[in-house]
């Protein structure tokens, strides 16, 4: 197959995931979101990536966003919400930081695979994607792509169309958010 035939398949995949995602469930995300005092999100490897550009366009927006394990991250509190992107919901570090965030009596927020897993046990809200863990004789979704690839290209999306959701309740566009850009590049 040629690169482009391969980024066809990709995109069909993408395509197909959008069905299964449930949307009462992301609207309990995003007002979430809107009632804490501050937004922290974690996720481990490219998932980790995507939960940091997520908190980099909440930031844009206003929002008080945190990236676990930034020397910047300010303690978790009561009226925080922690929003964990991790494809298996058992990744160690993982597990411990909502354990801790739960211990303190925050909200958590996960975003699986797996929603039965420890993390997805221990959230408030939890929001599956489609997509097949890096052992990929698990799951339910077959994919071309390697390990997780599916799952992290679907959680970027998936957490930019939180943001214009956001937006959209907040009345925000593209001008007002682009007065929080970084401006010292």
């Amino acid at each position: 197959m040629q690169t482009t035939q391969y980024l066809a398949e990709i995109l069909q995949e993408l395509h197909r995931s959008v069905d299964l995602i449930a949307d009462e469930e992301a609207e309990k995300l995003v007002n979430g979101i809107l009632e804490s005092k501050k937004v922290f999100v974690a996720g481990a490897g490219r998932s980790g990536f995507m939960a940091k550009s997520f908190a980099m366009r909440m930031m844009h927006m206003g929002i008080d966003s945190y990236i676990i394990g930034e020397t910047v991250t300010p303690n978790f509190e009561k009226e925080d919400i922690l929003i964990i992107g991790s494809g298996s919901g058992e990744t160690k570090s993982l597990v411990s930081m909502a354990e801790k965030a739960k211990s303190i009596g925050g909200k958590i927020a996960a975003v699986t695979i797996f929603p039965g897993s420890t993390i997805g046990q221990l959230a408030d809200v939890t929001i599956k994607l489609p997509g097949s863990p890096k052992d990929q004789s698990e799951g339910d979704y077959k994919t071309i792509q390697p390990m997780g690839s599916l799952f992290e290209q679907t959680l970027l999306l998936f957490y930019d169309a939180v943001i214009l959701r956001f937006m959209e309740k907040k009345g925000l566009d593209t001008n007002k958010m682009y007065g929080r850009h970084a401006n010292l590049e």
